[in-house]
């Protein structure tokens, strides 16, 4: 799988910590942060991203995993605002909109939010790469979820915020490959399994160090 990324006109500038400190990414959002569905913590995406990062680039990174499945975008940016404060991280990615797409939260909520967040990020000065939701067929509104979809599209061009699309990688392969997107969801057709993670993991590794310019 080939996740979409749209830098959006951003670079990523991320300097290191210091002598001998680790590059700090905070992994922020719900269930696929968190890795369910991953047979294990060590192949989340977030572990995973720090893996390849490591093996790229030859810094080191430290990848805090701060998801907590079920959360709403709204939950998620009290949390974010809180570790933005914190002065720790030198990126964050945020994984956001799957559940407010699923539950329905009222959609010009949820993109204040999601702009809500990127304000933040840029006060604090931290990069920010927004991850949209992923392609699923649990979902019973297709129409309702692509919208939630196209708000963290539309959100990112429109600040200049990178984004890598889940959706838009997800629904490709499927075309392409009909029934392969299977291979990478575990067995409740929403939630990647260690593949899927994989992949992700492996989108997120190129297109961040793409955006440095490699100059990590």
């Amino acid at each position: 799988m080939a996740a979409a990324f749209d830098a959006n006109g951003a670079a990523l500038a991320l300097p290191r910590g210091g002598a001998g400190a680790p590059l700090d990414i905070l992994a922020i959002g719900s269930s696929s942060t968190e890795g369910v569905g991953a047979s294990s913590p060590a192949n989340t995406y977030p572990a995973r991203l720090e893996a390849e990062l490591e093996k790229r680039t030859g810094v080191d990174f430290d990848v805090r995993n701060a998801g907590v499945g079920g959360e709403l975008a709204v939950k998620t940016l009290e949390r974010l605002k809180s570790a933005l404060k914190s002065g720790w991280a030198r990126l964050v990615i945020w994984q956001v909109g799957t559940n407010d797409a699923i539950a329905g939260v009222d959609e010009a909520s949820f993109r204040a939010t999601v702009e809500s967040g990127v304000a933040a990020a840029r006060a604090a000065h931290v990069p920010l790469v927004l991850i949209d939701p992923q392609f699923t067929l649990a979902c019973p509104d297709a129409a309702r979820y692509e919208r939630y979809v196209a708000i963290v599209d539309g959100v990112g061009a429109e600040d200049h915020v990178p984004v890598l699309s889940r959706y838009a990688g997800m629904k490709g392969w499927r075309v392409k490959y009909a029934k392969a997107l299977g291979s990478l969801m575990s067995g409740d057709g929403l939630h990647m399994n260690d593949l899927g993670y994989r992949c992700l993991a492996h989108a997120l590794a190129e297109a961040i160090e793409g955006a440095a310019g490699a100059k990590l």
